[in-house]
């Protein structure tokens, strides 16, 4: 029987609690008219159900699967789908990870449809069971080169990476300068990799120096600073070319003191695009910003529409995503647990990732 990876509710304070796992067997789905049913070959986990757990992240469901990344192959169609998506037919997909959000480069068109799935209580979907129907407009193609654990690494980093250097810092230029904060969490690994890809100069901090090396090592960062050091700044200033002894443009998922910061680095007119605050949920606005004419975009997610483009391009690229550990079977708790727990200590270089079934194992219905 398929089953189903859910959070089970206990009693317990906002970020005192920690949910427990629960594997569920459930009815195997159909799909209906526009739909095709997925048969999950990996799913990966963010850190947006690590707060779940936590009860730090609004509208949770205890009852829809958690995990909003995911990949896996076609194995049933419904009625009346497109010849393109009758193509996908035993085919490898990857799924998008949220939904409401078709095109609108400014932000969702209605917000308050607007959802990540996986474990919340606006959408049933998630990523974490053995088959998911949805609508066929929900899948793209899996780029040829990856992986399942690859495939499923990428939905959610890829497309807030994407919108956050792509669409809102306006950098995604050969040759500009591109701060890359945090490097080892998913997000700030596809930046590296989107921008070197793009022709950038990309630099990183880390407060672990062999996350920084394996970023210029293996990834073709230009270099990096421990933020742990009090003026990496200044010591980051150090490393730029002085043909271009400036950053253009920063993407940070961490908040903190990063605007007091991006005045010292950045051009004038240059650009913070925030896709998060991992530091605090609040952060300074400097008079000496407004004088730089320092730019703060906020930016979360991103369209159906980023989603397409961003597979395009790992597709086109051959851009693989970093996977940082993987464990097999859904009904391993113990080592899911685990990744969870790698997670909350900050270890992991790269995506957890759940392998769930075989590609082969796929036409078994």
């Amino acid at each position: 029987m398929p089953r189903s990876l859910t959070l089970k509710k206990t009693e317990g304070k906002p970020g005192a609690v920690f949910y427990p796992l629960q594997l569920n067997t459930v009815a195997l789905p159909s799909p209906g008219p526009g739909e095709v049913l997925v048969k999950i070959h990996a799913a990966a986990l963010n850190h947006r159900d690590f707060f779940q757990r936590q009860h730090l992240y609004p509208g949770i469901s205890f009852t829809n699967p958690i995990l909003a990344d995911g990949s896996g192959t076609v194995v049933a169609l419904g009625d009346g789908v497109s010849s393109t998506t009758k193509a996908l037919l035993n085919k490898q997909v990857i799924l998008t990870p949220s939904r409401g959000w078709a095109a609108n480069p400014e932000g969702p068109e209605v917000y308050r449809d607007f959802s990540v799935i996986g474990g919340s209580a606006a959408y049933p979907f998630g990523c974490g069971q053995d088959y998911m129907v949805v609508h066929e407009s929900e899948v793209e193609s899996q780029p040829e080169h990856l992986t399942p654990a690859q495939a499923a690494a990428l939905p959610l980093v890829g497309l807030t990476g994407w919108r956050a250097f792509v669409t809102k810092s306006g950098n995604a230029v050969p040759g500009r300068n591109i701060l890359v904060t945090g490097i080892g969490g998913g997000v700030a690994l596809q930046v590296l990799q989107f921008a070197v890809a793009k022709g950038c100069s990309v630099y990183v901090t880390s407060g672990d120096p062999a996350k920084i090396e394996k970023a210029y090592k293996l990834l073709g960062a230009a270099g990096g600073v421990s933020y742990r050091d009090k003026d990496w700044d200044k010591l980051l200033l150090k490393q730029l070319p002085a043909s271009r002894p400036f950053i253009d443009a920063i993407v940070d998922g961490a908040g903190g003191d990063v605007v007091t910061r991006a005045v010292r680095l950045l051009k004038p007119g240059g650009v913070v695009s925030c896709y998060g605050m991992t530091t605090s949920p609040k952060m300074p606005w400097t008079m000496s910003a407004v004088l730089k004419n320092v730019e703060l975009k906020g930016s979360t997610m991103g369209s159906r529409a980023e989603f397409a483009d961003m597979v395009a391009f790992v597709r086109e690229k051959k851009i693989v995503p970093v996977v940082s550990r993987v464990v097999e079977g859904l009904d391993n708790l113990e080592e899911i647990d685990g990744l969870f727990k790698e997670m909350g200590e900050g270890k992991q270089f790269g995506k957890l990732v759940i392998e769930i079934s075989k590609p082969g194992e796929a036409a078994k219905l």
